[in-house]
């Protein structure tokens, strides 16, 4: 059967990390820690920016928020290998959940947490 994109990803991922003799430091804690820290480099690349500037980048900066992003996704690949969580189901199943709590007949257009409706 061939690998997907994303096995393959998580593979190169784990093969990066063992040439470097990472796994030691790579604890659930710090693993989340380093996430937190590239959302926040990827939330500065937005700072002050208006709703419009942030949806028109121009390109060096669109390359910044792309390495961040990527940043993240390395992370979250990364923690899911050390907890041994399947991501792509995870994300399956709270989508589903999400589903019951944002019903569309009572979330289209609605930016209200599914509390407040």
């Amino acid at each position: 059967m061939a690998m997907s994109d994303l096995e393959k990803l998580q593979d190169a991922v784990l093969a990066f990390v063992r040439e470097r003799d990472w796994e030691q430091f790579h604890s659930p804690k710090n693993l989340a820690m380093a996430l937190i820290v590239e959302c926040a480099e990827l939330t500065e690349e937005f700072q002050w920016l208006t709703e419009d500037a942030s949806r028109q980048l121009p390109s060096d900066k669109r390359d910044r928020v792309a390495d961040e992003l990527a940043d993240i996704f390395i992370y979250l690949l990364r923690l899911g290998q050390v907890l041994d969580i399947n991501l792509v189901g995870a994300a399956t199943a709270k989508l589903a959940k999400n589903g019951v709590k944002y019903p569309v007949n009572k979330a289209k257009g609605n930016a209200q947490k599914y509390s407040e409706y």
